[in-house]
């Protein structure tokens, strides 16, 4: 954070963590076909015509060389139940496809089974933002199943809990 700006980067953080938001996987390959994946909370839709969605990624992350070469990518919207799923492609390390059932799709990238949403897509544009990446994809094929959603609140994964689903 600037020292200009006359913010404390911690308060910075606690702020923005006051903003509930969905959990989504987002995977591809890289150039040896080995998957890759991060999870992020910063996604978003931007336009319906042409179906285009965002999402953004830290270049510290270990799959930011995969991303930044990478023509495809499946963003999956996980469900509530899916905690171990956001925190392992969360951690930096470890084999994050080793555990769990993922679906294959049409350009190599591999959805998460039982996600509220897989959106199979073409990257499109990348744009530098501070540490950060921001993605822009076109929807090419997409999926949706009943249930309640993940929910990122506070520095923690969260679901809707009683009733608020």
């Amino acid at each position: 954070m600037s020292v200009d700006a006359g913010l404390e980067l911690t308060e910075f953080r606690t702020v923005l963590g006051r903003f509930a938001s969905g959990v989504v996987v987002v995977t591809t390959r890289d150039a040896t076909g080995a998957p890759q994946g991060f999870t992020a909370s910063s996604f978003c839709s931007v336009s319906l015509d042409p179906p285009l969605v965002l999402v953004c990624l830290a270049e510290t992350a270990n799959s930011y060389a995969a991303f930044s070469a990478a023509d495809g990518c499946a963003i999956s919207i996980l469900a509530e139940d899916q905690g171990d799923v956001a925190r392992r492609f969360a951690t930096k390390g470890g084999d994050k496809f080793a555990e769990g059932a993922f679906v294959p799709l049409a350009n190599g990238s591999l959805g998460v089974e039982e996600a509220l949403g897989v959106l199979e897509c073409g990257i499109r544009q990348r744009h530098r933002a501070g540490d950060h990446v921001i993605l822009v994809a076109e929807v090419t094929s997409l999926r949706a199943a009943a249930g309640d959603p993940m929910i990122y609140f506070g520095g923690g994964f969260h679901g809707l809990g009683p009733g608020g689903g």
